[in-house]
C-alpha cells in the first residue's frame, strides 16, 4: 500500500494546496445525503442539488472568477487505484467523509506510461477543501472505512463529459497525449486490471501493481 501522509505534509505542495476559508458545510451535508448502498463507484459531473448551494455559488464566483464551473459527486466504495487521470485545469475535492487520495505528477509520465510505485497517498479529513493542480495525476478517492466515501468535485463546466462518437473512434489511432484523451478535458492512463482498459479505448499504460488502500 505504501505510507499514507497527512494532507498537511509538505509533500502535498507538489500536487495541490489546502483551500482555507471556503464555505463547505452545506456542500458536505448535501454530498453526504447520497446513499452508498451499492458496490463500486459512481460519478456524476454536475448535480443540481450541489450546484444550488450557496457554498458552490460562492466558490464559482471567488475561485472561478465568475467562470462557469460544475459541481458533481464521486461516491461509493473504492480501495483501488485502477487508473490515473488529469485535466488541463485545477480540480477542487471536498470530502463529505474522510478519504485517501492517490496522487502523482504528470511530469513522471514517459511515453504514455506511468509507474504506480511513484504515487503518493494522502489522508484528507472530512470537510477539508483541496485544490489539485492541472499537473496532478489522480482518480477516484479511496474510502477509509467500510461505509465508503463521498466527495464533491468542482471543475470547469463540461469537464468529464463524453466525447463525440467521431472523436472516440479516432483515439486508438492517435499518438502521444492525443491517445490518452478519454473525455472532455480528461486524459487518462489505465491500469491493465481496470475495467476501462478491458472494455473501452482507455490506454493501459500504468505499470506496476494496482495500488490498494488497506482498511483496518
Amino acid at each position: 500500500m505504501g505510507q499514507i501522509y497527512d494532507i498537511t505534509n509538505e509533500r502535498f505542495a507538489r500536487y495541490g494546496r489546502i483551500l482555507e476559508g471556503l464555505p463547505v458545510e452545506e456542500l458536505i451535508r448535501v454530498a453526504g445525503s447520497f446513499g452508498r448502498d451499492f458496490d463500486g463507484v459512481k460519478y456524476e459531473r454536475s448535480i443540481k442539488e450541489l450546484e444550488e448551494t450557496e457554498d458552490f455559488r460562492y466558490i464559482e464566483q471567488w475561485f472561478g472568477g465568475e467562470g462557469a464551473l460544475q459541481c458533481g459527486l464521486c461516491w461509493g466504495h473504492n480501495i483501488k487505484m485502477n487508473a490515473v487521470e488529469y485535466h488541463h485545469s485545477s480540480e477542487i475535492n471536498i470530502g463529505a467523509k474522510d478519504m485517501v487520495l492517490m496522487l502523482g505528477d504528470l511530469r513522471d509520465v514517459k511515453d504514455n506510461h506511468y509507474d504506480s510505485e511513484l504515487l503518493e497517498l494522502f489522508f484528507i479529513p472530512k470537510g477539508t477543501a483541496v485544490e489539485l493542480f492541472g499537473t496532478t495525476l489522480h482518480f477516484a478517492p479511496c474510502q477509509t472505512s467500510n461505509t465508503g466515501f463521498a466527495t464533491a468535485i468542482i471543475l470547469p463546466e463540461m469537464t468529464n463529459a463524453p466525447l463525440s462518437e467521431e472523436t472516440r473512434k479516432a483515439i486508438p489511432q492517435r499518438q502521444g497525449e492525443e491517445r490518452l484523451l478519454f473525455g472532455n478535458n480528461k486524459w487518462m492512463i489505465a491500469h491493465p486490471e481496470c475495467d476501462d482498459a478491458k472494455n473501452s479505448f482507455a490506454y493501459p499504460g500504468v505499470t506496476g501493481e494496482n495500488r490498494t488502500v488497506v482498511i483496518e
